[in-house]
């Protein structure tokens, strides 16, 4: 299922969310944060295999995954997650603004890609974007995609090969792939999240990609942005 269609049945319940990080001691101190603002931590995992029983057993909204663990890497897990548990999203959170690292978590059916550096808020939006079946990209890895393409470091596509977006979707289009949410976007241009929501699943839909990341990745290729 893409970010066009949120998967999530009772919006006022409580987002479930699985944490996986072989650090004991950040794992303990992100549930407290997440369960302080009012999310709820139904399991955590060390590895990469025990990620895939915990998402098998309790089917949580919303996996917030590292890269780096020792056996199977998180990108691994994500693909294997997105296999066996389609409805659960998996959202990145590492130390890791790695390009290569981007691309792969993208192309594994990541749901956002976050850095664990990042402020607590920005880490329980990005969780609570992918249960309403969104996706959010850190605006520092937003920053590094823009630059590699400045860098002729991301190969660019015909301009000609741009499905018709109007004025406003690329606006938008443009602060997607820039790290903004939907709220933030619609402060910039002066419109309501509701109405963001709806650019986004028309940019979505023009462009056949699943999330915002994926757009993003497609609006750098394209010089977009």
């Amino acid at each position: 299922m893409s970010e066009r269609d949120s998967a999530r049945g009772d919006e006022s319940a409580p987002v479930r969310v699985g944490l996986v990080d072989d650090h004991e001691v950040f794992r303990r101190g992100l549930r407290d944060l997440l369960e302080e603002r009012g999310l709820e931590v139904v399991g955590e995992a060390s590895t990469g295999e025990k990620a895939i029983e915990l998402a098998v057993k309790e089917i949580p909204d919303v996996v917030l995954m590292d890269i780096s663990m020792p056996g199977m890497s998180g990108i691994e897990a994500t693909r294997r997650i997105r296999v066996e548990t389609p409805h659960t999203r998996v959202v990145m959170l590492t130390a890791s603004a790695d390009e290569d690292d981007v691309n792969e978590a993208i192309m594994a059916g990541s749901s956002g890609y976050l850095l664990k550096d990042g402020a607590i808020n920005a880490i329980v939006s990005g969780v609570t974007a992918a249960a309403r079946g969104e996706a959010l990209i850190s605006p520092t890895v937003a920053a590094r995609l823009l630059n590699r393409m400045r860098a002729g470091k991301t190969p660019l596509l015909p301009l000609e090969t741009i499905p018709h977006l109007t004025d406003r979707e690329v606006e938008v289009l443009r602060l997607m792939a820039a790290g903004k949410g939907n709220p933030e976007i619609g402060a910039a241009l002066c419109t309501s999240p509701q109405t963001v929501k709806t650019h986004v699943s028309n940019i979505l839909a023009k462009l056949e990609v699943e999330n915002r990341i994926q757009a993003a990745v497609y609006a750098v290729q394209r010089r977009l942005v």
